[in-house]
């Protein structure tokens, strides 16, 4: 078969010790062509990885909120210029820092108000405690997620923004925001919006902020590599069965690779999936259509020069630029289309050969500047890690064009 051996690289870093295992995919035109199954979910107990272990999928779940935001507009509950406060008056108000550095009460008034465009290009000027620097990184990172999302959002709202609304773009807290404002809209848990519109339609029963009984067994371990380069496992705890307190649409999700094969499908499909329809082409068009202007490109994100060659529309990113993003994120043709998850969690759908591909693994990232040093000073362990993706990748492509 083609694809053979197209795995390797993520082979090696099991054997290596540096990941438990991995479930990717391969879609392509109708069919799937490939499906790995590496490793284990986990190791001390000896349970394989298998196509249908469930994995946190971390920001993976933006795209999916969005979605689900895209269908309220379209029957007229909100327009992406609209402001949020309307929904989240908690919102109103709003104070920016004066100075990035600080200090945290030294601010100047939000020019305008967040709008819903905002929160789903992540321009609204909040932000992650990684995001950010010192002294609003600190502040950030006192957020605690274990609470009502009314309290959170209280609490959110009582930090000054890192910029003026709209000014640029800044990772950032939006699409849980944008989960309560969903909530809030249907009156109904974020979890219930996202099975009515989403999950039911395209068949996603694996999908959700919980598991159940029997997808407990099927859930993979969550690792994370020590300073010394071994993996310490069960860094997260059981997959719950009962769903949170707080449902973050930002990066609560659990998933499979079938369920998100027939997410990322209907979005390549321009909304549709096996006839059945679950959002307009225009809503898909304004997902997959760049919205970063040429001075907010400039400013790296999360310390790369990730926009070059590409663009950032819906929670999507997008390939503008073929041959310029090639250079830094490897192979994917002219509106190439995806977004990834923390925890190592990957996928893109390329239009120019009607092809998905999804990467499945389950890494806690270190997000410490300590660990940002490291992977400056060139941990080995770590790049080694961080390559075995793009090598799948570009191994998948080759294959598929030679």
């Amino acid at each position: 078969m083609k694809l053979d051996g197209n795995q390797a690289s993520i082979q090696e870093v099991i054997d290596a010790g540096l990941l438990a295992g991995a479930v990717t995919m391969v879609w392509q035109g109708g069919s799937v062509l490939q499906v790995n199954e590496l490793g284990h979910r986990d190791v001390s107990a000896k349970l394989p990885m298998q196509r249908d272990t469930i994995f946190r999928i971390a920001s993976m779940s933006k795209p999916v909120t969005v979605a689900a935001a895209m269908s309220l507009l379209e029957e007229g509950r909100f327009t992406l210029s609209d402001p949020v406060t309307e929904w989240l008056p908690e919102l109103a108000g709003m104070r920016v820092m004066a100075d990035p550095a600080g200090p945290l009460e030294r601010t100047v008034p939000a020019q305008r108000p967040i709008t819903f465009d905002d929160l789903m290009t992540h321009r609204s000027g909040l932000a992650y405690a990684f995001s950010v620097g010192a002294p609003l990184s600190r502040a950030y990172g006192k957020l605690m997620f274990r609470q009502d999302q009314d309290r959170w959002l209280t609490e959110l709202a009582a930090l000054p923004l890192a910029h003026q609304p709209g000014e640029r773009m800044t990772y950032s807290h939006a699409t849980d925001v944008l989960g309560i404002a969903l909530s809030r809209i249907e009156g109904k848990p974020l979890g219930d919006v996202l099975a009515t519109r989403i999950f039911e339609p395209l068949g996603m029963s694996d999908t959700g902020f919980a598991v159940s009984h029997e997808g407990r067994r099927r859930a993979a371990t969550m690792y994370k590599i020590e300073a010394d380069g071994t993996l310490r496992d069960d860094v997260m705890g059981p997959a719950p069965v009962t769903p949170p307190t707080f449902c973050a649409g930002g990066a609560g999700l659990w998933s499979t690779a079938d369920d998100y094969l027939a997410f990322a499908r209907m979005l390549l499909a321009g909304g549709t999936l096996d006839g059945v329809r679950v959002l307009s082409e225009r809503s898909v068009d304004l997902m997959r259509t760049d919205r970063l202007t040429t001075e907010q490109k400039r400013h790296p994100f999360l310390g790369m020069p990730f926009w070059r060659g590409r663009g950032f529309g819906l929670n999507l990113s997008v390939v503008t630029d073929p041959a310029q993003s090639r250079q830094l994120f490897g192979p994917g043709g002219l509106g190439t289309f995806g977004w990834p998850g923390a925890y190592g969690t990957w996928w893109q759908a390329d239009p120019s050969v009607d092809r998905v591909m999804i990467y499945l693994v389950q890494n806690m990232p270190d997000l410490s500047p300590d660990s940002a040093a490291a992977a400056v000073a060139g941990n080995t362990s770590m790049l080694k890690l961080q390559s075995a993706q793009p090598k799948w990748v570009k191994r998948t492509y080759q294959a598929l064009e030679s």
